[in-house]
């Protein structure tokens, strides 16, 4: 039999005494507001179109926007519901490993978190390598070579110590550039408007006069590409639930600030796509990374050009602050549940902020920031998708196992209906896993081996020395589930 609403109730008020539930209290740090957790999500979900121009480039303007416009709903929707739920029935520092742990045991917690943690450095170096392909159509010096190779660590390493000086500085640090960076494209759409011609919008072909043309001169379609691309830039919604600890009031801001964040976030793609694809001809083999700066100076002139790419650059920050917010707080989570040793979880004496979490976070993201774009953003769909389908069965069992638990927003459907809301991104899931080459299964099954290895070390060795111990947490249901 399930458990009462009161007994839930008071095992959830357990729970919450747990260090997987609490933020350090040995200094009291200020939370952070709804503002500025929207544009903390927004930077680590988009930070604006920035990125977004392979979709062009691999499968035409139709189907970059229809991608655009339709991807959220099938994707994002489902994922930032599933946070919402989650992130107020149990609002502490690690979020989705929290969420693993409760309801399959400590293994699987441990699997999450390295999944998602991996993913999220690797994203960073994807970050990295992103606003030096902006600033090299500025400054070509740096397309290659020596200079090359130092930039990105070294604006790494610059970018990491802003995020040691605070949660609050980091928040109102995105407003600011939430603000500034979608100014650009503001103005691309508004300059645009009398050159628009909406049959570009339609074309799959080489040729913008052939509406969905499938002549042989259409580009090859790069279905992988589109697909890593759409996902790339429409994920990581989840991320923001491992500081939720940190946020004032998680249970009424975390509803409110993902819806925010989502309406911001789609219209921050679709605007500057149907802007460029409609102005200029379409020329597909230059939409790359960097693209929306070439057609801005088309449709605009060069001053729109620097604009944006100064914009590609403070967008990048973001990106990559708020990325590395998530990142710092999963380790100092993954440290209090007891899957990593207690030093992990230290945090500044000045800042509060998690500094060794910082300082990890920052020497993967430059170790691995070396590899080639494309196979950057399909390691990190590779490693998120196996995340995101352990976290599908997590909200699904926890549903199963824990129904009458207190949950401030709760998905209004009964669990036949959440499994069919899950069967649509989770197959989508399987199609990203699926077109994976061999260096991403490669890096993959590395990270799941060494996690294998490290769980059983910690489990059966440095438990023994009681140098650290997992925290199994409060059983929060009865095992009875009939």
């Amino acid at each position: 039999m399930g458990v009462s609403n009161d007994e839930s109730q008071q095992l959830l008020d357990h729970q919450e005494t747990l260090p997987t539930t609490t933020a350090d209290t040995t200094k009291v740090s200020k939370k952070l507001s709804i503002l500025p957790f929207i544009f903390l999500i927004y930077f680590e979900v988009s930070g604006g179109a920035y990125g977004a121009e392979a979709a062009v480039g691999a499968a035409g303007p139709f189907c970059a926007i229809l991608g655009f416009l339709v991807f959220p709903f099938l994707w994002s929707i489902p994922e930032a519901l599933i946070t919402a739920e989650l992130a107020t029935a149990f609002p502490g520092n690690g979020g989705y490993i929290i969420w693993a742990h409760q309801a399959f045991g400590p293994f699987w917690g441990s699997l999450m978190g390295s999944w998602k943690f991996v993913s999220g450095v690797i994203n960073l170096a994807s970050c990295s390598v992103l606003c030096i392909d902006y600033v090299k159509r500025i400054f070509p010096l740096f397309s290659s070579g020596a200079p090359r190779y130092i930039a990105i660590p070294f604006l790494a390493s610059m970018l990491s110590l802003l995020n040691y000086t605070g949660l609050v500085v980091v928040g109102y640090t995105a407003i600011a550039l939430g603000v500034i960076t979608l100014l650009p494209f503001i103005l691309l759409a508004l300059i645009s408007i009398p050159q628009i011609d909406p049959s570009r919008w339609l074309s799959l072909s080489q040729n913008p006069s052939r509406w969905l043309s499938l002549s042989q001169d259409r580009v090859q379609t790069n279905w992988s590409l589109f697909f890593n691309t759409l996902f790339w830039n429409l994920n990581f919604w989840d991320n923001v639930s491992a500081l939720a600890g940190e946020i004032d009031q998680p249970q009424k801001t975390f509803p409110k600030a993902l819806f925010s964040a989502g309406m911001l976030t789609v219209l921050a793609y679709l605007v500057p796509l149907l802007a460029a694809t409609g102005a200029i001809p379409l020329e597909q083999e230059k939409w790359v990374n960097g693209y929306f700066a070439e057609a801005a100076k088309i449709i605009a002139g060069e001053w729109l050009m620097i604009f944006l790419e100064i914009g590609a650059v403070l967008s990048t920050i973001g990106f990559y602050e708020a990325q590395l917010t998530s990142c710092a707080y999963q380790v100092l989570g993954m440290s209090d549940i007891g899957f990593l040793p207690p030093c992990f979880s230290v945090r500044s004496k000045w800042f509060n902020t998690p500094w060794v979490g910082i300082v990890v976070s920052t020497s993967i993201t430059i170790a691995v920031s070396y590899m080639n774009f494309e196979n950057l953003v399909s390691s990190v769909n590779f490693l998120y998708s196996l995340g995101m389908l352990l976290e599908f069965a997590s909200f699904l069992w926890l549903r199963r196992k824990l129904p009458t638990i207190k949950r401030p927003f709760k998905v209004p459907m009964e669990l036949p209906g959440l499994v069919i809301m899950c069967l649509i991104p989770c197959g989508f899931l399987v199609y990203i896993m699926s077109v994976a080459n061999g260096t991403v299964l490669l890096v993959s099954t590395t990270v799941t081996v060494l996690t294998v290895f490290w769980y059983f070390v910690m489990n059966n060795f440095c438990k023994c020395k009681m140098w650290t111990e997992f925290n199994n947490g409060a059983k929060l249901v009865d095992e009875d589930l009939q």
